[in-house]
């Protein structure tokens, strides 16, 4: 079984070098279940296969980008011969929580965690403790545990990985980097479009931010870079920096409340901001910086709902820039309706974690043939998998 779990875990290392995102009760686990064994009834425990099994916690079922993780990663984990089940945490630490409780009380033999409270230490060192309590190693993905470091100083995750080096693992990309490749995206765009884009002729350009979940890692610096890289761009071709569209807002974005970085929220921000703003009052927004393609994709569709970025050959357009590369967003790019979006590659995440947790299964290291990956130069048990720019293909 060992050498049939090693070979498949070798496949899914070499795709994953070719490829470098109903609430259950708080007791009860999720109805949802993907598993290579039986799956339980939806009001009973799932069961658990005999041997090696994973249990994989999603921060949310309801995030596009993660669906993409999820179905990925399910192909992933299947391909390498690991049993696993899927949990749906709903956008909920204690829920979360109280999964982890249950995938260890059926005997799981690795956690991989996608954290609801993305940037909380204290919740990530809390699931630490209960795996290790039991020894259990883990695979963090895709959300920050802590605020990443600046031009490569130390995070403040950095520190936690490194103390539990043996058994926990962290998948998922350098905050930082989405937001400078989006904020080149868009000083480029502006630079070959500036007239375009001045919808009002005023010689300068207005932007929104959506920016997702405050005290996010990703949050933060793809608001921060997009911005200040633009603006780097701008001002050296001898144009203004980019100017928020509301000057009463000091905080320069608009953030979904429930955090969830949905296209319901990104929908509602730009159909109200729209009715307040307008070419002919002069204070028109020209374009929507969002901080992942689902509020993206909600922006587009209140700019539809308002006779922008239709798709045809004579319609008056506000560029939209996003994060993820998610099928929607690329449907719209192909049909001229969003500018631009950063590839978070959700294949080439699940296929990093699958061989990891094939190391496991194999009763080998988890960081077994870390080498072949990008590592934080903070924490050798942190692997970062690249974007890369999407605008079309």
């Amino acid at each position: 079984m060992k050498k049939l779990i090693a070979l498949a875990c070798a496949g899914v290392m070499a795709m994953s070098l070719a490829a470098c995102g109903g609430e259950p009760a708080a007791t009860q686990p999720p109805a949802d279940t993907s598993t290579t064994a039986p799956v339980a009834a939806a009001t009973e425990p799932p069961v658990e296969p005999a041997g090696f099994s994973a249990a994989v916690f999603y921060y949310t079922y309801n995030d596009a980008y993660i669906s993409s993780v999820r179905s990925a990663l399910d192909n992933s984990l299947t391909a390498a011969g690991i049993p696993f089940t899927n949990y749906d945490s709903a956008n909920d630490q204690a829920t979360q929580n109280n999964q982890v409780d249950t995938a260890i009380s059926l005997g799981a033999s690795l956690l991989v965690v996608n954290l609801v409270s993305a940037g909380a230490l204290d919740a990530a060192q809390i699931i630490i403790d209960k795996a290790s309590a039991v020894n259990v190693p883990v695979i963090f993905f895709n959300r920050a545990l802590g605020a990443s470091g600046e031009n490569g100083a130390a995070g403040e995750d950095d520190a936690l990985l490194s103390a539990n080096a043996g058994n926990v693992l962290f998948v998922g990309t350098d905050a930082p980097e989405a937001g400078h490749m989006q904020g080149k995206m868009i000083g480029d765009y502006l630079i070959a479009n500036y007239d375009a884009v001045d919808l009002n002729g005023d010689g300068k350009i207005s932007y929104a931010m959506l920016k997702g979940q405050e005290g996010n890692a990703e949050a933060i610096y793809r608001t921060q870079f997009a911005v200040e890289d633009a603006d780097a761009i701008l001002t050296a071709a001898g144009k203004p920096a980019l100017e928020y569209y509301d000057p009463n807002n000091s905080d320069k974005y608009q953030v979904d409340p429930d955090g969830a970085w949905s296209d319901a929220w990104g929908n509602n921000y730009i159909s109200a901001d729209l009715a307040l703003y307008s070419e002919e009052s002069g204070n028109m927004i020209e374009i929507i910086i969002a901080n992942n393609d689902g509020m993206a994709v909600g922006a587009i569709a209140a700019l539809n709902a308002a006779g922008y970025n239709t798709g045809a050959a004579d319609a008056k357009v506000i560029p939209v820039f996003g994060v993820d590369a998610t099928d929607a967003a690329k449907d719209l790019i192909s049909q001229g309706k969003m500018a631009g979006t950063i590839k978070q590659d959700a294949e080439g995440m699940a296929n990093g974690i699958a061989f990891f947790a094939g190391n496991v299964a194999a009763g080998s290291a988890l960081t077994d043939g870390i080498s072949a990956y990008n590592t934080s130069s903070n924490a050798a048990n942190k692997v970062y998998i690249p974007y890369a720019v999407y605008s079309g293909e």
